[in-house]
């Protein structure tokens, strides 16, 4: 099995009963999530069963892939939250966190829209000078803010560059099947569209469009991350004792009721970093609702051990650790023998650094686990296309379970809202008038 769970380093801490206890709440999170769905319409992008996902979508975006890889030096990719970190974080994970530096054959990509730094931009800007660029636009309606800013800029940029008609077939739109100030645009202006499926939350979105388009670009093997989601789709679609989803959902709840408030995502291979941070978003805000919620963190070790592991060995016991133990890396490298051993580390040769990271991680979860901290220990064989692809499936389907057992929709976000508006009437957006004043008021 691709992604396995180990709940060995959790024993102590719950115990059986516990879990037969929780059986009830797991079984009627499972019945709203499938009457909520239904097997033929999965929440979770196009892994579908028994239809699949849309095939004629799903070859486009594999054409569109070929032709920006022919026609581009750089790709620039619009979006915000899940809208471009699935992707984001998926090309590091495959590739590399080095991708733009070691890709031989494909685009480098960068990632704009996510921010509002001018700094950021002028940057990317002028990575761009002298280069064929191709935009692909992210965004169910087109004018929110960050990325509607960023779009405006890129737009501009290849029509002085290219002209309208050829600046035309260079951007990709990623955006609502039917209505939307984007999708409006890209009818008027002849740019290539994808579907954003409706009811899918951007954090939900990386095994459609939104995430598989930019995927595809960096040359990695979509047929096989959607092979992986559907088969995870099939090993966790009955509530049984072998669903390690739903043992996973259930485990955090039960460490939540517990007083284990803040869970930390934790890997030992850095590619695996920006995973941690779609992880955060994807709990974030599906689960922080109505005053309840796990608080999603994260941290790379053993980096972070050095800034973090003083708070958790001896800090107040608030946390759990959730640890992603990648068994195979993508690369070893064989540690030579020095014969002065000046830095005294001659004990740790003859044998691949990946030895000494497991060490790592496994004498970090005994400390941890004896100094109060719970584990669970997710196992993944190791890291290409279909693992990605299931591991995508495994974390939200439990995201949406454990949600439902916490008693919050994970579908919706509506305190994302709160900060726009303040943010809109500072900004002196028509019809925020009066707010506007409210809020300068209050900052004097």
């Amino acid at each position: 099995m691709p992604v396995k769970l180990n709940s060995n380093y959790v024993k102590s801490y719950i115990n059986n009963n516990e879990l037969v206890a929780i059986k009830p709440q797991i079984e009627a999170a499972h019945q709203t999530l499938m009457n909520k769905n239904g097997l033929g319409n999965d929440f979770l992008g196009w892994v579908n069963l028994p239809s699949d996902y849309d095939k004629e979508e799903f070859s486009r975006i594999k054409e569109a892939a070929k032709k920006i890889q022919s026609k581009a030096d750089v790709l620039i990719v619009i979006g915000i939250g899940g809208s471009y970190l699935g992707a984001r974080a998926a090309i590091e994970l495959l590739k590399s966190p080095f991708y733009n530096n070691l890709k031989k054959e494909t685009p480098d990509i960068y990632f704009v829209g996510n921010n509002i730094s001018p700094t950021y931009l002028n940057e990317i800007l002028s990575i761009c000078e002298g280069r064929d660029i191709a935009v692909n636009v992210i965004s169910k309606s087109g004018t929110t803010t960050e990325p509607a800013l960023a779009f405006r800029i890129f737009k501009d940029l290849l029509e002085k560059k290219y002209g309208k008609e050829e600046a035309k077939e260079r951007i990709f739109a990623t955006t609502d099947k039917s209505k939307g100030t984007l999708k409006n645009l890209s009818d008027s202006e002849g740019y290539e569209t994808f579907v954003i499926p409706d009811d899918i939350g951007g954090r939900f979105s990386v095994l459609t469009a939104v995430g598989l388009l930019p995927i595809a670009v960096a040359g990695c093997d979509i047929d096989a991350v959607m092979q992986g989601a559907r088969d995870a789709q099939l090993a966790f679609a009955e509530n049984d004792d072998n669903n390690d989803c739903y043992t996973y959902a259930a485990l955090r709840n039960i460490l939540y009721r517990k007083n284990k408030s803040v869970e930390m995502l934790v890997t030992y291979d850095p590619s695996f970093t920006l995973m941690t941070e779609w992880f955060k978003q994807l709990f974030g805000e599906s689960e922080g609702k109505d005053n309840k919620g796990i608080f999603p963190t994260a941290a790379t070790f053993s980096t972070d051990l050095h800034s973090l592991g003083q708070f958790i060995q001896d800090g107040s016991k608030i946390i759990f650790e959730t640890v992603v133990d990648i068994k195979k890396p993508k690369q070893d490298l064989f540690l030579e023998e020095d014969k002065e051993n000046l830095d005294g580390l001659n004990f740790l040769t003859n044998q691949n650094m990946s030895v000494v990271n497991r060490k790592a991680l496994e004498g970090t979860i005994l400390a941890h686990t004896e100094g109060g901290i719970p584990n669970i220990v997710l196992e993944v064989d190791e890291i290409d296309e279909k693992n990605f692809g299931y591991m995508v499936y495994f974390f939200e389907k439990a995201c949406a379970v454990s949600a439902y057992m916490l008693g919050v929709n994970p579908f919706d976000q509506p305190g994302v809202e709160s900060y726009k508006k303040n943010m809109f009437a500072l900004l002196g957006k028509p019809g925020y008038e009066a707010q506007k004043a409210e809020l300068e008021a209050k900052l004097k």
